[in-house]
């Protein structure tokens, strides 16, 4: 299926599209392609405020979109990395019988499927500025962040 296609599925059950992505074998160059893809998105939708904070506070653009690409795309991935691996910790603690593969599946894939709501936040960032729609869609995708990561995890504990 479709990664498009799997991320609004993903909105109507993240459980079933982490089971189906289970479904096509351990490969590691796939959750990795996740995690990068989701990172190199993040790194985009930070674009329009840094552009915004660089003409409001008289910065240089290049230095901050040099530090928000060097922490997205090099350092986010080893982070998540960990995150990845605690959680898989966590699970074997509650007695889960999945994989630190479906771990890492799960946490990776629920960044990618919300990101088109860190598009959207990333956009009323640079052209709105900070204020309540801003807080809004924040929390609105970490909500639906935790829901993704949540109910992957919880389906890839209870598959393997």
């Amino acid at each position: 299926m479709a990664i498009t296609r799997n991320i609004s599925a993903t909105y109507r059950g993240p459980g079933r599209v982490i089971r189906r992505l289970l479904e096509l074998g351990q490969r590691e160059d796939r959750a990795l392609a996740y995690l990068m893809a989701s990172c190199a998105l993040v790194f985009i939708a930070q674009l329009p405020r840094l552009a915004r904070e660089a003409h409001l506070t008289g910065q240089d653009l290049n230095m901050l979109m040099g530090a928000s690409l060097l922490a997205w795309i090099f350092v986010a991935p080893l982070l998540f990395y960990v995150i990845a691996f605690a959680a898989h910790g966590i699970g074997r603690l509650l007695r889960g019988q999945g994989t630190s593969y479906g771990a890492r599946l799960a946490l990776f894939w629920a960044l990618l499927a919300s990101s088109p709501l860190i598009l959207l936040h990333g956009l009323i960032a640079g052209f709105i500025g900070p204020g309540i729609g801003l807080q809004t869609v924040g929390l609105v995708w970490f909500v639906v962040f935790m829901w993704f990561w949540i109910g992957g995890s919880i389906a890839q504990e209870r598959a393997a």
